[in-house]
């Protein structure tokens, strides 16, 4: 068979196009955002023609996106499954060799594999932040753990922030999807919304934007609220801030693994997810809307909140026992 070249974005391109008279527009969206991570990985990788994929190039991609988005089992088979279609699509156009989606590889889920339980609980999360506070006040990393922990925002909403979406005055934030900055949110417009603050984030941010923050655009001229001083903080940054600051030897002195810091290979910079006590962002954002339901704030306000529909919520995100659940209704019950 002679394959026909074609480059990574013009085949999602039409691939898009040829679906979008078959499948719901949020299907199409969601395909568009998964395989726009498979579009990343080829530019990074240089690969501009996709006659060039084999069954091996292919394995290579998942362990790279398996990395880059610290991914559930749940989550990277969506994502794999996805670039299956993918594949079998660019066989019917001459562009890859035949049954080569053959070898995408996802995996095989086990029962309740699709939730996970990793998170950072309170107690945690209090060491962390106090740390932060004490001795990186007002640090990039100080800010960045904080609105995770406490606005319960995604990567990519904290990533979108910019400084004019901080209102002092009202004490709140606005998350805004901007993909024709390239800053897009999770649920598109659905996902905008504002967040009010605590006095004590709002003193926070106030000090990081007047004292510390970097004062620099972004490549698009606006002025990003996480910056570097290179410019808006790219997501993987974000994410290397949580697993660095929630390695246990950072903010308490002592390893749970008996490791030798200076022997430990998590020390590194960016090894930090080698830490097996270290976390993700999205095991800190379902610590912090664990910790809201533990202080009785109402499950609609936590879902608002953090921009979750509670069917989700409770299959993904709330882990109180059901003894702490009975304790909490059991106060209500007092009262009466």
């Amino acid at each position: 068979m002679s394959l026909e070249p074609i480059d990574p974005e013009t085949a999602v391109e039409l691939y898009l196009a040829d679906r979008e008279a078959e499948v719901a527009k949020a299907t199409l969206y969601s395909h568009s955002s998964r395989l726009g991570h498979f579009v990343r990985w080829c530019d990074e990788e240089d690969i501009d023609n996709l006659n060039k994929l084999s069954g091996r190039t292919l394995h290579e991609y998942r362990l790279w996106r398996r990395r880059d988005g610290d991914l559930a089992p749940a989550t990277e088979k969506t994502q794999m499954d996805t670039l299956r279609v993918f594949v079998k699509w660019l066989e019917s156009v001459d562009a890859v060799v035949d049954d080569l989606h053959t070898k995408v590889r996802s995996p095989v889920l086990r029962d309740g594999q699709n939730v996970r339980d990793v998170m950072l609980d309170s107690e945690r999360a209090e060491e962390v932040l106090g740390y932060l506070s004490k001795y990186e006040y007002v640090s990039r990393p100080h800010v960045v753990v904080t609105l995770m922990w406490h606005t319960m925002m995604r990567t990519g909403a904290v990533h979108s922030l910019d400084v004019d979406d901080y209102d002092p005055d009202g004490q709140y934030i606005a998350v805004v999807h901007r993909p024709e900055a390239e800053t897009t949110i999770k649920n598109g417009t659905g996902g905008e919304r504002l967040i009010a603050l605590s006095n004590e984030v709002c003193q926070l941010l106030d000090d990081w934007i007047a004292n510390r923050r970097p004062d620099v655009d972004d490549e698009v001229g606006r002025q990003p609220l996480i910056s570097t001083s290179d410019g808006r903080a790219h997501r993987s940054t974000l994410r290397g801030d949580c697993y660095r600051y929630t390695r246990p030897c950072v903010s308490t002195g002592e390893c749970p693994h008996d490791r030798d810091p200076d022997d430990c290979d998590a020390m590194k910079y960016t090894a930090a997810f080698d830490c097996p006590s270290s976390v993700s962002p999205h095991a800190l954002r379902r610590g912090g809307i664990t910790h809201h339901l533990n202080s009785d704030v109402p499950k609609e306000v936590v879902s608002d909140r953090a921009n979750v529909t509670g069917g989700v919520l409770d299959e993904h995100y709330d882990r109180r026992s059901q003894h702490e659940k009975m304790e909490q209704r059991r106060r209500y019950l007092d009262n009466i």
